[in-house]
């Protein structure tokens, strides 16, 4: 096992207007699962196949276990992938599929045969070995080209969307057994995502990509409860956190936002901000809908527009001051669109950013 470092990494593919990845610095702890998220084009792929060796950068260095491997062939870096589109021989069976590696290395095949075994066991493919991958379901086609990759003990596993191509059903289990197995090997994982949900329940941190740069990494509740910017705010999330905008004045009681004719108090430290505009950024679940009669001076009014019952809970879709508001209620709650209603914002669930560079405000 070992520790990982992009140092720097710029890739730009012939006839790109912009850089795949553009100046990307990243330590990858041994042991670690790091997951890589963002849209479709952020370059979080790129960064993978750079580690890999299937990508040579234009600059920049890749380290593994303090070994400069940027220019070395894939099969030199010791190195183990899962792919998004399974990736197995159709013609071999489970057990030829998962050892097919090892045998490349010219691994003994008693040993062969006990790593596979291995394998097969920790993912549930004892029963399937003598199967050709035609007659497996996706979930177990995918379990299998998990183990090939596991079964050469390598110092590095990188996952590609390993579960994009699953059912819902299928790739919450898979995403449990997963986890599991990563924490039982203790290898050093760089896992993509464009799935929020994956990132947050597998890493041990998150690198959230944006226009091939990293906008943050830390770990998973950092990113979700402190985004560092506005982009990281509204990708993670469902639904994404919500953004208002005013202007930052002064009244009898303090700093307040104005949000048409309501007002949201504002911390002190953001005192160079008056008379400018400010952004304030709230999770859907931490506004809250106040009963009849109850209204402290925080609260806000809101017009429910959509009313959306999702089992365990509530989204209600809002018109707050002019902006649209998520608002997640429990599953009991009940309104109809055009309702009225008061919600409280608590102050430590308040995340202020500048409104030009879009970046979050540390306040205490």
């Amino acid at each position: 096992m070992a520790d990982v470092e992009l140092r720097e990494l710029v890739k730009t593919y012939p006839g790109a207007a912009t850089r795949a990845t553009d100046d990307v610095s990243l330590s990858i702890a041994d042991g670690e699962f790091m997951v890589l998220l963002g849209p479709s084009g952020c370059g979080k792929t790129t960064l993978l196949r750079a580690v890999a060796g299937l990508e040579l950068p234009d600059s920049g260095q890749v380290v593994i276990g303090g070994r400069d491997v940027t220019y070395l062939e894939p099969r030199h870096r010791n190195l183990s992938m899962v792919f998004q589109s399974y990736a197995v021989f159709p013609h071999k069976k489970v057990r030829d599929n998962i050892g097919f590696g090892l045998k490349v290395r010219g691994v003994p095949a008693a040993e062969v045969d006990r790593k596979v075994a291995w394998a097969a066991e920790m993912l549930q493919l004892s029963d399937y070995l003598d199967r050709y991958p035609a007659k497996l379901s996706g979930g177990q086609r995918q379990r299998v080209a998990v183990a090939r990759a596991i079964v050469v003990e390598s110092d590095v596993l990188l996952m590609d969307e390993p579960l994009s191509n699953l059912d819902a059903l299928l790739r919450l289990s898979f995403r449990a057994d997963l986890k599991k197995l990563v924490n039982d090997l203790g290898r050093t994982t760089i896992y993509v995502t464009h799935d929020q949900i994956e990132a947050l329940s597998l890493g041990d941190r998150v690198a959230v990509m944006r226009e091939g740069r990293v906008s943050q990494v830390d770990v998973p509740t950092k990113v979700y409860d402190d985004p560092a910017d506005e982009f990281v705010g509204g990708f993670l999330g469902s639904p994404p956190m919500n953004f208002l905008s005013g202007t930052v004045s002064e009244n009898g009681h303090g700093l307040v936002l104005d949000l048409a004719d309501q007002h949201v108090p504002v911390p002190r430290e953001l005192a160079d901000y008056r008379g400018r505009e400010l952004d304030l950024g709230v999770r859907a679940e931490a506004l809250r809908v106040l009963p009849d009669g109850e209204a402290p001076g925080a609260s806000l009014r809101c017009t429910v527009d959509v009313y959306e019952p999702l089992g365990s809970s509530v989204l209600l879709t809002t018109d707050l001051a002019g902006h649209r508001v998520k608002i997640q209620t429990p599953a009991s709650f009940r309104a109809e669109p055009g309702d009225e209603l008061r919600v409280e914002l608590p102050g430590e669930q308040c995340r202020w950013y500048d409104p030009e560079t879009k970046l979050l405000l540390e306040v205490s």
